[in-house]
Formats: C-alpha cells, sequence, structure tokens
C-alpha cells in the first residue's frame, strides 16, 4: 500500500533532513520561466514512491502526459528520499529534478521561504485555473504558505474511523458514533479487561497508538493554530484544551495511561499483519485510507466498517470532517524548463482523468474536487467515505510553518506529558507551549 512507504518515514524526522533548503541560494527571477515549452525537451521528475505497484501507477501517469504532450519527455527517478531531493533542489545541475513530488506536506513552509520551488500562483494564472475551485479546501491550505502557493496537491490521504463490525454487534451498538460522547461511551463498553491488561480494547487514545496523533485526533475540534499576528493560538483557541481535555478523560476511563502502555507494548506494529485492528485487539482505529487494503489483505474476515472520526457534541453538525493531508508536487526554483515542467504539473494534478487514474492505482484520494466526483472512480464502496470527508468543507489541515513540523512535534509533547500525567496544570502548559513554539519559529526566520 502507498501509505506504507509515505507514513513510515515521520514528517517530524523528515522537517528536520530539510535544514539544507534553509540556506539554498535558489529563486526564480522576476521575469518568470522563459523556455519554450513548444520545443522537444526532457524534463527530469523525481517521486518518492517505491512500491512495484506504485511505480507501475507512476509510469502510466507519465505515459498519458507523454500521449498528450508528445514534444515533452520525462525523465522518471523513483524511490527518492526526501534527503536526496532536498541535496538535488540546492545543488542543481543537469540531472537534477524539474519537477519533484514529496510525502512531506509539513516541509511546505520551507519549500516556500526558501525558495526551493517556484510560486505556481502565475502559471495557475496565465492558464486561467484557479485553485481554489480546483482543489479541496484542506488540500488548497497545505500547499501554500505566506501566500506563496510552491507546491500542488497529487492525491491525498484523509483520516476515519476504522470499526470491527461483529464487535460492535456483540456489544449490543447498532451504529458507529458521531459525538464524542457515543464514542467514549462506545469505547469504553468495548473494552473487555483481563486482570491488569486487557482481552480486548475499545479504542487506543494514547497518543503512541499509531496515526492518533494530535493533529489528526484534534481535526475533529477545528483548531485554530495560528492568530492573525502569526503566534501559537494554542493557549487562547478553546479548541485545544477541549481536545487535550476529552482525549485524557477517555484515557483514565480505559484504564489509565500505564495500563495503555502497558498493553500497547504487546500488540503489533503499525503496518505489519498483526496491527491490532486487524487483530480484532482493538475494536476501533483512527486511520488514513490505506488502513482498508491492508486490513482486508491481512484479515479478509475481518468485517469492516468506516465511518468520519466523531465530532465534539456541540460540533455535531459538522460531523463527516476529518484530517487532510497528502503528496504535493513542485517545480524546482533552478530548474531551466520550467514552462515545460508546468505543463507536466498541471497535468498530473489538474486534469481529471490523469488525477482518477493515478487514484485508481494508488489506492489514496484524489486530489480535485472534479475527479472526487468521477464516476470512473473505482473503489471499495467504504472508500466512499474518505472521499467524501476530502470534500468535506469542515475538513482540516495543519498550516504550513517556516520550521516544518517544528510545532506539531512541540504540541505532541505536551500531549505525551500531560496524559501521563507529568504536565498537570493544562491552561500553564499550554501558554509555556505556545510560548516556545512562537520562539521556535522566531530562531528560524
Amino acid at each position: 500500500m502507498p501509505g506504507i512507504s509515505r507514513k513510515a518515514a515521520l514528517t517530524v524526522a523528515a522537517s528536520a533532513s530539510f535544514a539544507l533548503l534553509a540556506t539554498a541560494c535558489t529563486g526564480q527571477s522576476s521575469s518568470g520561466a522563459s523556455d519554450d515549452a513548444s520545443k522537444d525537451v526532457t524534463i527530469n521528475f523525481w517521486h518518492a514512491w517505491s512500491a512495484a505497484s506504485e511505480l507501475s501507477a507512476v509510469k502510466s501517469l507519465v505515459a498519458g502526459f507523454e500521449k498528450a504532450h508528445p514534444n515533452i519527455h520525462v525523465n522518471v527517478v523513483g524511490n527518492m528520499t526526501d534527503d536526496k531531493i532536498n541535496q538535488a533542489l540546492r545543488t542543481g545541475g543537469g540531472k537534477s529534478p524539474d519537477v519533484i513530488s514529496s510525502f512531506t506536506t509539513n516541509n511546505v513552509g520551507k519549500f516556500c521561504s526558501s525558495g526551493a520551488l517556484v510560486d505556481l500562483n502565475p502559471f495557475f494564472k496565465k492558464d486561467g485555473i484557479d485553485p481554489e475551485t480546483t482543489f479541496p479546501k484542506a488540500m488548497n491550505e497545505y500547499t501554500q504558505f505566506d501566500g506563496n502557493r510552491c507546491t500542488a496537491p497529487l492525491l491525498g490521504d484523509a483520516y476515519g474511523l476504522y470499526y470491527n463490525k461483529t464487535q460492535f454487534k456483540k456489544a449490543g451498538i447498532t451504529s458507529p458514533p458521531k459525538t464524542w460522547s457515543e464514542f467514549e461511551a462506545d469505547a469504553k463498553k468495548l473494552t473487555i479487561t483481563k486482570g491488569d491488561t486487557y482481552s480486548q480494547l475499545g479504542f487506543m487514545p494514547d497518543y503512541h497508538g499509531w496515526e492518533t496523533t494530535t493533529e489528526h485526533l484534534f481535526a475533529q475540534f477545528s483548531p485554530t493554530y495560528f492568530d492573525k499576528s502569526g503566534k501559537s493560538a494554542l493557549a487562547t483557541d478553546p479548541a485545544f484544551k477541549a481536545g487535550f481535555t476529552l482525549q485524557k478523560k477517555l484515557v483514565d476511563e480505559l484504564g489509565g495511561f500505564k495500563k495503555l502502555e502497558s498493553y500497547r507494548s504487546t500488540l503489533g506494529d503499525e503496518w505489519g499483519d498483526k496491527h491490532p485492528f486487524h487483530t480484532g485487539q482493538v475494536a476501533m482505529q483512527l486511520d488514513g485510507e490505506w488502513r482498508l487494503g491492508m486490513a482486508t489483505a491481512a484479515n479478509p474476515k475481518l468485517d469492516i466498517g468506516v465511518a468520519p472520526l466523531p465530532v465534539p457534541d456541540d460540533q455535531i453538525a459538522q460531523y463527516g470532517k476529518g484530517y487532510i493531508t497528502g503528496t504535493i508536487t513542485g517545480i524546482a526554483a533552478n530548474s531551466k524548463k520550467q514552462n515545460a515542467a508546468w505543463e507536466f504539473v498541471k497535468y498530473i494534478t489538474t486534469d481529471t482523468d490523469a488525477v482518477v487514474g493515478f487514484s485508481n492505482a494508488i489506492h489514496n484520494v484524489p486530489s480535485t474536487l472534479a475527479a472526487l466526483k468521477s464516476p470512473n472512480l473505482k473503489y471499495d464502496p467504504r472508500f466512499k467515505t474518505f472521499l467524501d470527508i476530502a470534500s468535506n468543507q469542515y475538513s482540516t489541515t495543519s498550516p504550513a510553518s517556516i520550521n516544518g513540523g517544528v510545532y506539531l512535534a512541540t504540541i505532541q509533547n505536551l500531549g505525551y506529558d500531560y496524559e501521563s500525567g507529568k504536565a498537570k496544570d493544562l491552561d500553564s502548559a499550554l501558554k509555556s507551549t505556545a510560548k516556545q513554539i512562537d520562539t521556535d519559529i522566531a530562531q528560524a526566520k
């Protein structure tokens, strides 16, 4: 599954490696690109996909482009790590990429502020394409920083709730929870203790629990990460306090942090067949769209239900939203073939048939509003939940920052401290963490 190669490379670790770009002396001149895209030309496209099925899908995507643009040839270089891409963007050269794709949306702020990738706004404007009406709201947001749209979305990921229908039926639960109070009640009802551990856990609320990170979970609270002045809103937006409070309450009600951590240490890892949702050891799981295929392959007899993640009780009108992220693509600032590169980027990100075909092959969420509604999409009926989450106007993402995902790691660390009891005064912890985020961002400028 595509999620393996993407998610295994943790975004926080990737953002650290991005330091190379902070000092990159690159940038597009004010006159813009000057190459003639109608002439015979070869461009280099570097990407990170590595599985055989993924490489085949990229090959088909490129073949479709070359058929539509017979004068532009694409030299594809796959299985490229962020480190290698970053170094190439910094140094340039004939073999360096003209177009790149990355799984790390947290680095958009660095891509844009460093000048490593060109601002695509002039290209979109030149061709009369409005990104705001082309891409889903969250995807449109995470591909730009400070007015600079240096990337475009290339398929996406949406997060929802997986649940074991067999275990739901045994517990007398007839439908997936829509509100947090229903979610809390179901998690307790689905939990079966066995001595000082569990034979079945309703949900793993622990922030160490695979995809249950602060940004994924708190998306249901629709937080505002930064105020209009660019300062952290962690201590001023009540969504964060509500998120931390309700998560901690669920941790305590399901047995406490130590008991949950002890149980988690006995469970399988996120990417293997023994993932606890696959085995029935955990009845509900927050996860991305790729989990459906992985769980089905690992345990064909598993009766899987898929729904949006519950929302706070006072936001029931927004049920159906979720956290959105995905793959991004952009044009190297040091490329001398930017107009030709744009033709390729435009095709793979805005051509409906191309986006739909790539989505069908990679099994990720389409990244245009038109593709999300295309009758040519092929998917398991349960996959539609993720299409709907991606289309939902209330779905959110984490905004780009000049220092990448550092602020998200800082918030996650607060989550670890609070759920474990190390941090007892939440208000004070929120204020000190917000101050740390502001300091880190100021130092990165």
